[in-house]
């Protein structure tokens, strides 16, 4: 990894290790993909405005989210069946995240238990743990949907993600022509009995075990049949719901309008993260960072604000944070790190980002992220309409 210096360049080997189903469908999505490109090319729209003689001599990316203290506000956003870059799959980014102080958003669908996730998170460090929430999708059996619930809260996941935009599957052509199905060996382990050393872990008693026992005659862990149950009749009001289950703090994923953020916000949510799915939903809709300023504008300070999607420098992340959002998340450059070499791929790619919006900063003359504000940065095209 030493000849690494970029996540272009762990795509570039990511690509070449992965079997061509495993990568297309981490890189690839919906429709013509319109939204998928425009999520990268969109940053180049903005220019930085730096400011020098600022004394930039300490950099300081800690931030808090819900509270909570972080070392920086670049997080791993949820991505499904992680096995299929890495043996050590959701696991290995676990231990990761926990190591550098990371917030972590666990998958429903991941391929390895949120159980088992939650104890390789724990035991990864002596030190204090940074957040660890779990995304959540809503299917129609809503007793395996608390059940769910229930056991990310019994694990000591913090929050609850819960992803609005995805009421029924993108169309992603090129998984059709691949043919694309988890291997044997892998299945949605949150959904199946066979996945998880959940008898084994500490954090689990006889009640939980029968939470697993529940969701897994449910699903069996089959993919087409967790796919065909999401509920697409869920309504703001089922906020309410998933409130009265737990006490887990709510934040939902998928907000690209004003009109929504402020639903989430009258809804009492506790936080937005800014997101089209990775251009894998619907096609032609704006991209996270053209969302976010009315995203911001409409919550007012009600709840937090973050976003996902199309960052790969930490340029990227300097422009997001300018423009309102309090944390970012990336998903396919830890899958990237993955593929690579396990958790250390991860902990690279997490070094690499972090490095350069410490540059970023010092360079545009912001010594914390409190200091990122609008001011600088711009259209720029509003430098041409100058000329």
């Amino acid at each position: 990894m030493s000849q690494l210096h970029s996540l272009h360049d762990f795509r570039e080997v990511a690509k070449q290790k992965l079997p061509k189903y495993a990568y297309d469908f981490y890189s690839t999505g919906s429709f013509d993909q319109k939204t998928l490109k425009e999520n990268v090319a969109v940053y180049d729209k903005l220019r930085i405005r730096p400011r020098f003689l600022r004394d930039v001599g300490c950099i300081n990316l800690n931030c808090l989210l819900l509270g909570q203290s972080v070392n920086s506000p670049i997080c791993v956003a949820p991505s499904a069946f992680q096995r299929l870059a890495h043996p050590d799959g959701e696991v290995a980014t676990a231990r990761a995240c926990s190591k550098t102080n990371t917030c972590l958003v666990l998958s429903s669908a991941s391929t390895a238990s949120l159980e088992d996730v939650s104890t390789a998170h724990t035991t990864a460090t002596s030190s204090s743990l940074p957040p660890k929430w779990f995304q959540l999708y809503v299917v129609k059996n809503r007793e395996a949907t608390k059940q769910l619930v229930l056991r990310a809260h019994k694990s000591g996941f913090e929050a609850l993600v819960l992803t609005i935009d995805r009421p029924v599957q993108g169309y992603r052509e090129v998984d059709l022509r691949n043919g694309f199905a988890l291997p044997p060996h892998l299945s949605l382990a949150n959904f199946s009995s066979s996945n998880s050393n959940n008898n084994n872990n500490n954090n689990n008693n006889t009640s939980s075990n029968a939470n697993v026992a529940f969701v897994a005659s449910a699903y069996k862990g089959d993919v087409a049949a967790i796919n065909n149950d999401i509920d697409d009749n869920l309504v703001w009001s089922d906020i309410a719901w998933l409130r009265s289950l737990t006490p887990m703090r709510i934040i939902v994923k998928g907000v690209l309008t004003a009109e929504d953020a402020s639903l989430a916000a009258e809804a009492g949510v506790d936080a937005i993260i800014v997101s089209n799915h990775g251009g894998r939903q619907l096609d032609s809709c704006p991209t996270s960072l053209e969302a976010l300023p009315e995203v911001v504008a409409a919550v007012a300070g009600r709840c937090e604000v973050y976003m996902d999607g199309g960052i790969r420098r930490g340029t990227d992340v300097f422009k997001a944070l300018a423009l309102g959002a309090k944390a970012i998340f990336i998903g396919r450059p830890v899958l990237w790190g993955l593929a690579v070499d396990g958790e250390k791929g991860v902990l690279r790619v997490l070094e690499l980002l972090n490095n350069e919006l410490r540059l970023t900063m010092a360079l545009a003359g912001c010594r914390n992220v409190a200091e990122i504000t609008k001011d600088y940065v711009c259209l720029a095209s509003s430098y041409l309409s100058k000329l």
